[in-house]
């Protein structure tokens, strides 16, 4: 299927809900934002962050933190800033899932953490350097090579982009996390700004945001993992539906059944 192709990794189509329930843009973006302390301190922990709830939001609230790394308490606020920049986006109708849109997110999210941030790899002064992902015992991950100018990175992008066009706003939303976190478009949070761009996705259809637990911290990891080294992304599918708020409605009620 010219869809797997492009993308670089494969799902089982009829596993994804065909249907999910949609209320209004304000209603979808209204819930990300009284959640916000909540959906940060999620995302912050699967990247490792310290910090704790009550922490995350005293930090929200403008108060330092004290006994933690500046690093940390940043890679909070970033990630706070970089979701209200996405309901803005969406609340004014100028979300798209566009480059532009999804490079001034990680202009963001890995903002004095990346080696360069909101550029494609190799669209900023590093031309040469290739990251990789750790898999722990199954060693790494390499992604494309970074190249001057990011020509196939970009190419990628664009067609993937122009082939998710065709599918349903849901699976459309998680494919591009998993396309965003296996390309590796940046030199870092490939995965954060991923999964921020799937939000908007989301909240641009009235569908409610997506945050993965900090509880599911290590079952996120591993998943991750097996769907780096298998390109089958039908698991993490699964365990993305799993994390919707509307997950497990009674059939009949109009909730997302795989």
């Amino acid at each position: 299927m010219r869809l797997f192709e492009t993308l670089g990794f494969h799902w089982d189509r009829s596993a994804v809900p065909a249907s999910v329930p949609s209320r209004s843009v304000e209603r979808a973006c209204f819930r990300l934002h009284k959640m916000l302390p909540e959906f940060v301190w999620d995302a912050g922990t699967l990247e490792g962050n310290p910090l704790t709830f009550p922490e995350v939001k005293t930090l929200l609230d403008g108060i330092t933190v004290g006994g933690r790394k500046i690093s940390d308490q940043e890679q909070i606020l970033n990630l706070a800033e970089s979701s209200q920049r996405l309901l803005a986006l969406v609340k004014t109708g100028r979300f798209a899932l566009t480059k532009p849109v999804f490079s001034e997110l990680n202009g963001i999210i890995a903002r004095n953490e990346a080696l360069e941030w909101g550029v494609f790899r190799g669209e900023g002064r590093e031309q040469t350097y290739t990251p990789d992902v750790g898999l722990g015992e199954h060693g790494r991950y390499t992604p494309l090579p970074t190249r001057p100018g990011a020509p196939e990175l970009n190419k990628i992008f664009r067609n993937g982009v122009a082939e998710l066009a065709d599918c349903p706003p849901f699976e459309r939303a998680v494919a591009f996390f998993l396309f965003g976190a296996l390309q590796q478009f940046f030199f870092d949070g490939n995965k954060r700004t991923s999964r921020l761009v799937m939000n908007g996705v989301l909240m641009s259809h009235g569908i409610d945001a997506i945050s993965v637990p900090a509880a599911k911290a290590q079952e996120f990891n591993e998943k991750m993992v097996r769907f780096y080294l298998s390109k089958d992304g039908t698991e993490m599918m699964a365990f993305i539906t799993a994390c919707h708020p509307d997950a497990g409605v009674a059939p009949g009620d109009s909730g997302i059944r795989p």
